[in-house]
């Protein structure tokens, strides 16, 4: 019995295998040549997205928004932020991916949906907060310990809310 692709999957399979081979030449690539790290994070987010635009799929443009974050972040660090310290580092790394995932939000208004996708704004405001506090110094880790310290009650609390309100809404 001989199983079938469908075109449709058999399509999807070639672009993602063509994908991880570009992913893999790019790694392979920085390794022989010494390349910029960033280039191998880079080549994907750039296919991701263009292929998500041309598509009008927000499923791909999630990936490259991301990679292209994270990238941008790389070669900030790598590059002309190379004198940063510590903290300072990671900052930048987390205000760039940040910024990945408030570019899907962007981009998802010119989907086949054309609707704003607001879920990447939650963890895109997390990490550009946690990066602006990192950035902040001293006064910026302090709140990061105690809300390393106090993040609990925050999840019973909405999970007491939860609870209370589907009890209304069964009511």
């Amino acid at each position: 019995m001989s199983t079938q692709i469908e075109p449709k999957n058999k399509k999807n399979a070639y672009i993602a295998g063509g994908i991880l081979i570009v992913i893999g030449l790019m790694s392979l690539a920085a390794n022989l040549f010494d390349l910029p790290g960033f280039l191998v994070l880079l080549a994907p987010g750039v296919l991701f997205l263009v292929w998500g635009m041309l598509m009008r799929s927000t499923g791909l443009i999630i990936p490259g928004s991301i990679l292209s974050g994270l990238a941008t972040g790389v070669y900030l660090v790598e590059g002309p932020m190379a004198n940063l310290q510590g903290e300072s580092e990671g900052a930048a790394v987390l205000l760039s991916l940040a910024g990945g995932f408030f570019l899907i939000t962007l981009l998802s208004l010119y989907t086949a949906r054309g609707k704003l996708v607001w879920w990447p704004l939650i963890p895109g405001g997390i990490m550009a907060t946690i990066g602006g506090l990192l950035l902040s110094g001293e006064p910026g880790l302090k709140a990061l310990e105690y809300f390393g310290q106090g993040w609990p009650i925050i999840l019973v609390a909405v999970g007491l809310y939860l609870i209370l309100r589907r009890k209304d809404m069964t009511e």
